[in-house]
């Protein structure tokens, strides 16, 4: 089973820049979308409800902001849109679909911003996250948490870690929260199978930057450890371009 998480940065931009052949030619069994930033009613029919796929979407209350979207091939069993709390709905955090055999949350989790202005927000909405995540696991839910966390967990995730000490996506605080989320023995499943540098799912706009590899690693699948004999591989498509984010792939044993 292919599962697929991209951060868009506006379906329809990246519509405009054929996201509907990629979709068309890679078919995964689920595609989960961050920052979509337009509701369905914005949308053509074919967008919102792809051939051969279940949709859900939890666009944010603002048009032309954040917004996660989800297709699948199987039929959900249970949705449930956001943490139930206004403060991270409102901005289509998150959504949760219940399968026969696991739990999917796609996040797309806030931005610290640059004067970190918004990391008492985004440090509340990691912490909400995890609460879920260990309450579903108390329940003997396996659990796939994918999206863009914005925050790069080591300096391996990023290419100037020393110049970026002080950047939002980089801060101690961020940091600290993947360590404790991995310290419980949730399955970082991109670092399970890729151990090694110069991996990055998100690249700077600026020409040349993309081209050079100087990016940061800020999209992730992360699972409980139960679910650890499922995982098959995990892979980065740098080289789909339309976002200033790449895919990111997690592929499961039958």
């Amino acid at each position: 089973m292919r599962l697929i998480s991209w951060n868009v940065n506006g379906i329809r931009s990246v519509h405009g820049k054929g996201f509907e052949n990629w979709f068309r030619k890679e078919q995964p069994d689920i595609v989960c979308l961050q920052e979509v930033k337009a509701h369905p009613d914005q949308l053509e029919e074919s967008v919102v409800h792809p051939a051969g796929y279940h949709s859900v979407w939890l666009p944010a209350e603002k048009r032309g902001y954040s917004g996660v979207a989800v297709f699948s091939k199987r039929p959900p069993r249970e949705i449930l849109p956001g943490l139930k709390k206004e403060e991270f709905d409102r901005e289509g955090r998150l959504l949760e679909i219940e399968f026969d055999d696991f739990v999917l949350l796609n996040a797309y989790f806030p931005n610290s911003q640059r004067d970190h202005a918004r990391l008492g927000y985004k440090l509340a909405f990691c912490d909400a996250v995890r609460d879920h995540l260990d309450k579903l696991r108390q329940r003997g839910k396996q659990l796939l948490l994918c999206g863009d966390f914005n925050i790069a967990h080591k300096e391996i995730d990023l290419r100037n870690p020393k110049a970026n000490q002080k950047n939002a996506g980089f801060l101690p605080e961020e940091r600290a929260w993947m360590d404790r989320l991995l310290e419980a023995k949730y399955i970082d499943t991109f670092r399970a199978f890729n151990p090694g540098p110069d991996h990055y799912t998100w690249w700077s706009y600026r020409p040349g930057v993309r081209e050079k590899n100087i990016g940061w690693r800020l999209d992730y699948w992360v699972s409980n450890p139960e679910f650890r004999d499922r995982l098959q591989s995990a892979v980065h498509y740098p080289l789909v371009t339309g976002s200033d984010h790449c895919p990111v792939e997690l592929r499961l044993k039958s």
